[in-house]
């Protein structure tokens, strides 16, 4: 629940700022003074800021991964197990057919590790110092083609595509919205005020945040049913023994995931839920991800 309310607030955070400056810099007093004769004008406005914004996000996801968890790109194998890791992840890419992703590895005590990057051929892979302590490389092998599946599968772009029109929808429907609730508290008058009242205002910020946690309910829908095909890719790459086996040790894993809400819903892991909380959950559980494993076809 406090990830949950901390997802909330962020939200809140977020789309209230966005108000804040679209109202102090006069755009959305110009878009509702146009009437609904600009709307051509809106949903330029709105593609701008929900799809820019989110593609921007896409642009800088290595960059951000690197300075919030502090992951450090292995350049020169320092030892055996970093060359090791590295024969991996390039054994991986190259059956998935990408190129060499960049191979990370951070300081955190839970098994996680995440893939992220623009491209499938501009990608990162990052694995905790949990993980491969806690793990036997057979389990890690599985975990790293999980990843690798992710890339190979374009679930970055995919998720920043969905993301973006979605936020391009939210945008625009609070504000299509916000100019009926003007409207109405106005009497319907045209009386030049030059801009939207304060009924407009209160209407899209508080929409922007009701329609953003139905768009964040979609998105982590979309989430929860690419792991499974993340995990088909694993077990693809390492066996589905030795994923089967990863997701298993998992389970025994109860402590705090440390990776930052934006990275996580690209982890192997996350924490668990249930009733309303699953809705907002980026992985589906994992007994139902080792069950769809065991039910799938020896040929799959």
């Amino acid at each position: 629940m406090r990830r949950i309310l901390l997802f909330l607030g962020t939200n809140l955070a977020v789309l209230f700022l966005l108000s804040i400056v679209c109202h102090l810099l006069g755009v959305d007093q110009m878009q509702a003074a146009q009437g609904f004769g600009g709307s051509t004008g809106l949903l330029i406005y709105a593609a701008v800021f929900g799809m820019g914004g989110a593609f921007i996000s896409l642009a800088m996801s290595k960059w951000m991964a690197k300075m919030s968890t502090g992951a450090r790109v292995i350049e020169q194998p320092a030892n055996e197990a970093e060359r090791w890791l590295l024969d991996t992840v390039r054994h991986h890419a190259q059956n998935a057919g990408i190129g060499m992703p960049e191979v990370a590895i951070y300081d955190a005590p839970e098994m996680n590790a995440f893939a992220t990057g623009m491209t499938k051929n501009s990608s990162m892979v990052a694995v905790s110092t949990g993980l491969l302590q806690q793990m036997d490389r057979e389990q890690v092998a599985a975990v790293l083609g999980h990843e690798v599946g992710h890339v190979a599968n374009g679930d970055m772009v995919t998720m920043t595509l969905i993301q973006g029109v979605l936020n391009t929808l939210v945008i625009l429907a609070a504000r299509v919205v916000g100019r009926l609730v003007d409207s109405w508290l106005s009497g319907g008058r045209d009386d030049n005020r030059g801009g939207s009242g304060i009924g407009y205002f209160v209407t899209v910020m508080v929409l922007q945040l009701v329609f953003g946690l139905f768009a964040s309910m979609i998105v982590m829908a979309f989430s929860r049913w690419r792991e499974f095909h993340a995990d088909a890719a694993g077990a693809k790459l390492a066996g589905r023994g030795a994923m089967i086996s990863a997701l298993q040790r998992l389970k025994g894993d109860h402590g705090e995931n440390t990776l930052p809400k934006t990275l996580a819903a690209f982890g192997i892991s996350d924490r668990m839920g249930s009733g309303l909380q699953r809705l907002f959950l980026s992985h589906p559980p994992l007994d139902e991800r080792i069950a769809a494993l065991q039910n799938a076809s020896p040929h799959a």
